[in-house]
């Protein structure tokens, strides 16, 4: 097997035993992740990327940075678990972003890959590298 190159993982929005759903780069573009937890009978590698265009990145990433700010505040014993997902002054924005991107960030049947992926932490970032499955789905 040769040795992939890591890709960037822009968001985060589901995390149990390991990324679940976000978006991240596959081969240089973004794309939504979705984990295949509960389908994957020898680990839980398994994700279906589907692409997503610049402006949802965009809209995603403003939510990120809100979520970024409210976990900074936790964790500083500045705001309390009440608040989560976002500061009092960022709930607006958030609830605004979180409605635009339920449709947004939705797998499309067909549109889909499915690839192994495997997330590590670099230099206080996390990357994942990607492995194809030769499954399209």
């Amino acid at each position: 097997m040769t040795k992939k190159e890591p890709e960037i993982v822009h968001t985060m929005t589901a995390y149990y035993d390991g990324p679940r759903c976000g978006i991240v780069d596959y081969q240089g573009k973004p794309h939504l992740y979705e984990s295949q937890f509960k389908e994957a009978v020898d680990g839980s590698d398994l994700f279906l990327l589907q692409p997503v265009d610049d402006e949802t990145l965009r809209l995603a990433m403003e939510d990120w940075a809100i979520w970024c700010r409210w976990e900074r505040a936790f964790y500083n014993g500045e705001t309390t678990n009440d608040t989560r997902p976002a500061l009092p002054e960022d709930r607006g924005r958030h609830d605004e972003l979180e409605t635009i991107l339920s449709e947004r960030l939705k797998m499309r049947p067909g549109a889909t890959l499915r690839v192994r992926g495997y997330f590590s932490i670099r230099a206080h970032e996390m990357i994942v590298f990607w492995t194809p499955n030769e499954s399209a789905v």
